[in-house]
């Protein structure tokens, strides 16, 4: 049993009772047998002393003369009709005249009366070898003259009545208990309730119900009990008052110290720490992030206007944003006084800041300027319970007073990066087309050289290169740039139609012709005509187009004659032409004519210097068109597009950057937000690193076997590895010595 079980007041009150009635029934048991056991004693002593009185009459005489059989015969029926007798026998000098045993009469019960007087009556107690216990009455016959009666009754009857008394007292006794315990246990319960609801309600009081009032009735003990809780109660609540507004009282004294502590290094470290940045966002950023650690209100923000575009920005220390220029005025007319902080409560200023508070009742605006110019201001929202603290804004002032020439540096450093960002890209483009890779810069020169003359141009390569981009510069840059540019994709008509497409046709030349149609040589008389994939029209049309390239005269299909045109032809394809005049798909003769300039742009993978560049200029254009502030691509996407091998060339990274924009959510473009195939190729690459890893180690460990002759243990001292190492690649390349 647990030791718990007995500290509960109710157990050891029950307790109690059982004990108290064990032990009453104990003494009254013990009592009663006590009395019974003397009564019984008592009975049997006086029935032996009349059953001795009565015999000593009737052996008188008989002793007296003699008759010892009559005796004998008396006392045997005296034994058989008093069955509380046990024996019987009478002694005169010391002798035994007669007696009742069958073995003779023990001589420790002879000797039991040696020095007895034989003429007074005496009892004996005794017990027997066999353990059992008896009462001995020595009687005198005739004053003893006549001798010595000895009557001997056992207790064994005495004691059964005895114990069958002390049995019943048991039961009675646990009886009692039985009840005393149920009747307990209702009485305990029924007073202990009160005590018990007590308990519970004392057992949920913690700190957040002090004010608790316990409402019990019960005995007058129960109702002290509960009066004194009350009384508790209302003073640890009392306490518990008085300690939160100490405890609050210290936690804002600690704020405030731990606020000046931070004031004061802030001031002395801010001009320290923000000359390591050259950068102005993350200048912005450091700026608000330090002053939103040594103020209370946290919906902070820092506004830099760029003067000369008339152009504000935006920092929150997370995100550096361009606003509106129309907010620019609204922004600058507030921030541009003298005084410092300026109190507005103007609703219309702060829905001109992005994920600002607009709930606020007041604004606080801290204007900082360099060389008298305002370079911007932190923007603070105040609450409604706010309480401004004159050391927090001195402290503020200072701060901004130390980082505006930091800002304006900044500010200088970033406005000439863009410039040169814009020399660069102007210097690496050409005719709308980017690029700086030495390969198309000699194409730019190619075009600059061609573009005056009426040469035929081949432009060949790969899908998606920009071969329709520069056949456009050369027509942009030469003295037909004023008249059309006609672009014909050869592969988009069926040979039939082709050849009506480009030389046109006569009225009833042919089923459905049911007007004449000017053809595309026609249209681009005095400009330039641009046949995309050339490889793809019939030979039927291949002799027409000769005849255009030598000629400069067309017919159309029905007509009767020749008709003169001037129209400079250039023409592309993303095939080998020459291995298709190999093959006869192509003729030979137009091939020579076409190809009298060759221009051969190079694969995208080719030319991975110009990547960032195009990617960079599809990111402004796709940004610009889906109204989202998107400013660069995080370096790691940028790893990938270097590293992917481009087989769609620029078509493909233009779709991949639109993909791109469409799914960013920030301002940057990161790997999650690329295509799949990009993707997919990383996980590919490493594939094929592993491989090439597994084949040179395969080969490395070929050649030191063969150096050291096939000796296991001097290749894998040569290798640095183990046997047991070295036996298991062994195992894993299948190497085995050759025979």
């Amino acid at each position: 049993m647990s030791f718990n079980f007995f500290k509960s007041l109710k157990t050891m009150l029950l307790l109690s009772v059982a004990s108290l009635v064990i032990l009453t029934g104990i003494v009254v048991s013990q009592l009663m047998i006590q009395n019974y056991s003397t009564a019984l004693l008592t009975g049997a002593i006086a029935r032996a002393e009349s059953i001795a009185h009565k015999l000593s009459l009737d052996l008188t005489d008989r002793i007296l003369i003699n008759d010892l059989v009559a005796v004998q015969k008396i006392l045997d029926d005296q034994l058989q009709s008093e069955t509380s007798v046990s024996y019987l026998f009478v002694m005169n000098n010391h002798e035994v005249l007669v007696h009742t045993f069958s073995d003779g009469v023990p001589v420790n019960l002879v000797d039991i009366s040696k020095n007895k007087e034989s003429t007074k009556t005496h009892i004996f107690k005794f017990a027997s070898e066999t353990g059992d216990r008896f009462l001995d009455i020595q009687w005198p016959i005739f004053d003893g003259k006549a001798g010595v009666l000895r009557v001997g009754l056992s207790e064994k009857g005495l004691r059964e009545k005895v114990k069958k008394l002390r049995l019943k007292m048991t039961m009675v006794t646990l009886m009692v208990l039985i009840v005393s315990l149920i009747l307990g246990h209702f009485l305990i319960t029924y007073l202990l309730k009160p005590l018990i609801r007590l308990t519970n309600v004392v057992k949920n009081f913690d700190a957040d119900n002090l004010d608790i009032q316990i409402d019990i009735k019960g005995r007058t003990e129960i109702n002290r009990l509960v009066s004194a809780y009350n009384g508790m109660f209302v003073r640890i609540s009392e306490f518990m008052h008085e300690l939160k507004k100490s405890n609050q009282k210290l936690e804002q004294k600690n704020s405030d110290l731990d606020r000046a502590h931070k004031q004061m290094m802030t001031t002395f470290s801010v001009s320290q720490k923000i000359a390591a940045f050259t950068d102005l966002k993350r200048i912005c950023h450091y700026i608000v992030n330090t002053i939103k650690d040594i103020v209370a209100c946290q919906n902070l923000t820092m506004v830099i206007f760029d003067n000369d575009q008339r152009i504000p920005y935006l920092s929150d220390g997370k995100n550096f944003q361009l606003l509106e220029k129309e907010k620019f005025d609204i922004l600058f007319k507030k921030a541009n006084q003298p005084e410092s902080p300026i109190f507005i409560k103007d609703r219309t200023f702060t829905f001109a800041l992005p994920n600002f508070s607009h709930t606020t009742s007041r604004m606080a605006i801290f204007p900082f300027r360099h060389h008298k110019q305002t370079l911007g201001a932190i923007l603070i929202s105040c609450p409604d319970d706010c309480i401004c603290i004159k050391t927090e804004m001195d402290v503020i002032k200072l701060i901004l007073k130390q980082v505006s020439g930091a800002v304006f540096r900044a500010f200088e450093h970033d406005r000439e990066i863009k410039g040169l960002k814009r020399k660069i890209e102007t210097v690496s483009g050409y005719m709308k087309m980017v690029g700086k890779d030495p390969k198309i810069q000699n194409i730019y020169k190619l075009i600059e050289d061609v573009a005056p003359t009426d040469t035929t141009v081949l432009i060949q390569g790969e899908s998606g290169t920009g071969k329709e981009m520069v056949a456009k510069a050369v027509h942009d840059v030469s003295p037909r740039s004023g008249k059309p540019f006609i672009v014909i994709n050869c592969s988009a008509y069926p040979a039939t139609l082709l050849e009506s497409e480009l030389f046109g046709h006569e009225k009833g030349a042919f089923t459905g012709a049911v007007q004449r149609k000017i053809g595309r040589f026609e249209q681009a008389s005095g400009g330039t005509v641009f046949l995309d994939e050339i490889g793809e029209i019939s030979l039927s049309a291949q002799t027409m187009l000769l005849r255009v390239l030598q000629s400069q005269k067309i017919e159309r299909i029905g007509g009767q004659g020749s008709i003169q045109i001037n129209t400079r032809v250039l023409a592309a394809t993303n095939k080998n032409l020459l291995n298709e005049v190999k093959n006869g798909h192509f003729r030979e003769d137009l091939y020579y004519r076409l190809n009298v300039i060759p221009i051969n742009l190079p694969p995208l993978r080719e030319r991975k210097v110009d990547i960032p560049l195009l990617a960079n200029h599809f990111l402004k254009k796709y940004a610009l068109e889906q109204g989202k502030s998107i400013i660069e691509i995080d370096s790691e996407a940028m790893r990938l597009l270097l590293n992917y091998s481009w087989p769609g060339n620029i078509r493909e990274l233009e779709n991949s950057i639109e993909h791109a924009v469409t799914l960013a959510k920030s301002d940057k473009i990161y790997i999650f937000d690329l295509p799949n195939p990009i993707l997919d190729n990383t996980e590919q690459q490493k594939k094929n690193r592993s491989k090439i890893l597994k084949a040179n180690e395969e080969e490395a460990i070929r050649d030191v076997l063969e150096a050291c002759n096939w000796n296991k243990t001097a290749t894998a001292t040569q290798l640095g590895i183990s046997r047991s190492t070295l036996y298991e690649k062994l195992k894993r390349y299948n190497i085995i010595q050759p025979k």
